[in-house]
């Protein structure tokens, strides 16, 4: 079987890592990919939002299946592109890819489906939305999101009503986010523990499902600015499979039913956002895609042939493939960021410190994995860096503690001009409610 890769994060080279240990996978092709995924397989030079050459480059290489790592080219489209030239793709369609891309329509989904989240209002008239906030209504905590696509910065936590004015001028009068900012939806602030939980789904069926923690802000104790992702394990302290089930069976059953009777049928990977409440789980957001930095910790949980699930998710067969099933081993991954993100930064600094083997059985007899995001080849074939995250260590133990120290002790046995970490990812006592 010959696997196409669409992206460039270190979420593809996670899922390129796991789909080369395939054994129905005979070549390995990525569009862009990145460092890592040239060490797996074939570059292809091709952006992952030029939906035109990424499909003429599936179809002159023959390709049998397509996975989408990144949300944006889903959205734009590109599985109903790869489809319509005859290509299998894991991923949905544009259609049902507004899960992720129109927060609006995910309410309104999960409204259908008796999926619970926070109190919510839609807006796309900037002083309506001021009134609200200024009402006794709202004279509490908010969340103001941009409704589309916003590389991950459309989500501002409000404290007072007069950050949340700010935010719904940046959004709507300032149009900081752009087009994705014109229709924002403002929700109540949930606290609880946040959990991010992902699986495969056909439009239909849906595997058994897998869970990780993500700290997003940029400093440790969770200060700082929002980032991408500054690391994540799993499976988290407090998961359990009683839990596990009432979320596949309570929360994501239903939307991929609602998906389906809409006329819109979702396959591929489904991310559930949730926050764990006093008053139960209540979903924060779907989103059409595995998770950055979670896919770096879950792939190498995953026991079962990826490249067969995939396919089976593309033709609508979930239910005669093997069955999904996910280690409970503990992994803990720790993103190396250049100096400056998430805000202005430089690169092209030399790398070091790669030449570390990884191992491949890490989820069995413990270890080390690294998986590239912002690295780049310079002209003499040495690594740079070339993006604001530039790495993930990945630690495989025996317990959350014993994997937390092989991903830190990778992580300081690498450097690059600039480079920071945080320095509380998986350290239990200190996770708190959000």
């Amino acid at each position: 079987m010959r696997v196409l890769v669409i992206g460039s994060g270190g979420r593809e080279h996670a899922l390129a890592w796991r789909l080369r240990q395939s054994p129905g996978v005979t070549e390995l092709l990525a569009a862009p990919g990145n460092y890592g995924t040239a060490q797996l397989g074939t570059n292809l030079p091709v952006s992952e939002t030029d939906l035109d050459g990424i499909v003429a480059a599936a179809v002159s290489h023959a390709v049998d299946l397509a996975v989408v790592g990144p949300e944006v080219p889903l959205a734009l489209g590109l599985a109903d592109r790869l489809a319509g030239a005859g290509i299998a793709v894991f991923g949905p369609s544009q259609a049902a890819a507004r899960l992720e891309s129109s927060k609006s329509f995910a309410r309104d989904i999960m409204d259908a489906a008796g999926v619970p989240g926070p109190n919510y209002r839609v807006f796309d008239d900037p002083d309506a939305a001021l009134d609200y906030i200024d009402s006794d209504a709202a004279n509490r905590p908010l969340v103001v999101k941009a409704d589309g696509l916003a590389a991950g910065k459309g989500v501002a936590m409000c404290a007072t009503p007069d950050d949340a004015r700010a935010a719904v001028q940046a959004c709507m009068e300032q149009g900081i986010f752009g087009a994705a900012g014109t229709t924002i939806v403002v929700e109540d602030w949930i606290r609880g523990q946040e959990v991010s939980v992902f699986g495969f789904t056909d439009g239909v069926n849906l595997s058994a499902v897998a869970a990780a923690t993500d700290y997003k802000r940029a400093g440790d104790g969770d200060t700082g600015p929002n980032t991408g992702g500054m690391g994540s394990y799993g499976p988290p302290h407090f998961w359990n499979d009683a839990l596990a089930e009432q979320i596949r069976r309570d929360f994501m059953l239903p939307v991929i039913a609602e998906m389906g009777r809409r006329g819109c049928p979702y396959r591929g990977a489904l991310y559930c956002g949730l926050m764990l409440t006093d008053a139960g789980p209540r979903v924060l957001e779907f989103n059409c895609r595995f998770g950055d930095p979670e896919t770096q910790v879950i792939m190498p949980q995953l026991l079962t042939d990826p490249a067969a699930v995939m396919r089976a998710c593309a033709n609508g067969s979930l239910d005669d493939a093997p069955p999904v099933e996910w280690s409970a081993r503990p992994t803990v991954g720790v993103v190396l960021a250049s100096g400056g993100y998430p805000g202005p930064y430089d690169t092209g600094y030399p790398v070091s410190g790669l030449d570390w083997a990884d191992d491949a059985a890490a989820t069995e007899t413990g270890g080390s994995l690294v998986f590239y995001a912002g690295i780049n080849a310079d002209a003499d074939h040495r690594p740079v860096t070339a993006g604001g995250r530039v790495l993930c260590a990945v630690g495989c133990g025996a317990s959350v503690a014993e994997a937390r120290r092989l991903a830190y002790r990778r992580i300081d046995g690498i450097s690059f001009t600039g480079a920071y970490c945080r320095r509380d990812i998986a350290e239990l006592p200190a996770l708190a409610p959000r």
